[in-house]
């Protein structure tokens, strides 16, 4: 249908021939950025983002492919007055690198160490860069891998595995100074959690969601904002109600309910992408969506000043400014505090818990046993004997 449109009107420029493209992949990718997208990426770039797309690649994957792809073409064309050419040849690279990963004490002798003043300069008047210093070399990292990525999706090969690359890259990572920082600078461990909820309670409909909100995430393993702000009414199906304790045949039974968390960040759709809730997350969105009539599509939506519930699903943003927000209302730092604090937090307090990784990691759904390992090597130095040696 884009294809059709754009043909009955050749007079487009091509800015607004790629916005009306990337029209239709407005369930991904941040559309409230299309048309600064429009102006950074080619032609090229938007078949190649509406190629993967139909390939079924995650939207978080492919969102974050349009979001690196934009900014190598802006950083490309103010370092090299050219738009980003594919393959990419090493020295590209290699710049990309020197540009992102410098020393701080090496650019007060040398002036050219870095990024060129007049690409910075640019970036950030286009609103590419925000950052005075280098890069994080996780962020180095992610772009170069994405890049790779693209390469390989338009059947090209890159200089991604070229040796001077590596090199170059190992160094200056090694070299940089810059602390690697987590998503979220404190995790909502189980107390950090009973605080946010205490102020959801009231009658209030925007309570009744929050409440609902801040439960399912934290017990669902630790969810992902994004696929919070996703969860659909069709995901949820009810499970028999399970004993409070397995061990007594009279004991009292809590409701449960499933999710069927489709695609994720690491996964794919299938049956083992599956979580259970638990008691009062289950009674919490239970209500939520009996007070909201809500019966099929979005299950967390926007609610406007007079309590009016919209069609429209929230953002991935909108659930992250609502842990920053009930983070204030409980008297806590909202700038320590994110949305992936949900999803650390239930990891770190499944380690203080005493719970097994491989049964928390069934419930996070995370991939790699050494980042969920982390959490819970942190929660028991912090309780062990050697970090206590000073008291």
């Amino acid at each position: 249908m884009d294809d059709l449109l754009t043909d009955r009107h050749p007079h487009f420029d091509s800015a607004t021939r790629r916005a009306l493209q990337l029209d239709t992949l407005s369930a991904i990718l941040p559309m409230e950025r299309r048309d600064r997208l429009a102006e950074l990426l080619t032609d090229d770039d938007v078949a190649t983002l509406k190629h993967l797309a139909r390939e079924g690649m995650g939207e978080n994957t492919l969102r974050a492919l349009a979001s690196d792809l934009a900014y190598l073409e802006g950083w490309a064309k103010a370092a090299t007055g050219a738009p980003l050419p594919w393959p990419a040849p090493e020295s590209l690279a290699l710049k990309y690198v020197a540009h992102h990963l410098w020393d701080p004490a090496e650019r007060e002798t040398d002036p050219l160490h870095g990024m060129p003043a007049e690409v910075a300069t640019e970036l950030r008047e286009a609103l590419l860069l925000r950052t005075e210093g280098p890069h994080a070399p996780s962020t180095v990292k992610r772009r170069l891998a994405n890049w790779g990525t693209l390469h390989r999706w338009k059947g090209q090969e890159g200089p991604f595995h070229a040796p001077s690359l590596r090199a170059a890259l190992r160094l200056a990572v090694r070299a940089s100074t810059r602390p690697r920082q987590r998503k979220s600078k404190r995790a909502v461990t189980r107390d950090v959690l009973d605080r946010l909820l205490a102020t959801c309670r009231s009658d209030r409909l925007v309570d009744t969601r929050d409440l609902a909100i801040l439960l399912l995430a934290f017990a669902s393993g630790g969810r992902r904002r994004s696929e919070v702000a996703r969860l659909r009414v069709e995901q949820i199906s009810d499970e028999p109600a399970v004993p409070l304790d397995p061990q007594d045949p009279k004991s009292p039974t809590l409701p449960c309910l499933a999710i069927q968390l489709g695609r994720t960040k690491t996964g794919i759709a299938d049956e083992a992408s599956r979580v259970l809730l638990v008691g009062p997350p289950v009674e919490a969105l239970r209500e939520w969506l009996e007070r909201a009539d809500i019966s099929k599509g979005p299950v967390f939506r926007a609610i406007d000043r007079w309590e009016a519930i919209e069609e429209r699903a929230l953002t991935p943003q909108s659930i992250n400014l609502i842990v920053k927000r009930r983070c204030a209302m409980a008297g806590l730092e909202p700038q320590e505090f994110s949305a992936h604090g949900l999803r650390s937090g239930y990891l770190t307090e499944a380690a203080r818990q005493g719970v097994a990784l491989p049964e928390a990691m069934q419930q996070s759904q995370h991939k790699s046993v050494q980042q969920a390992a982390s959490y819970y090597n942190e929660a028991e130095r912090a309780q062990g004997r050697a970090a206590k040696l000073g008291l």
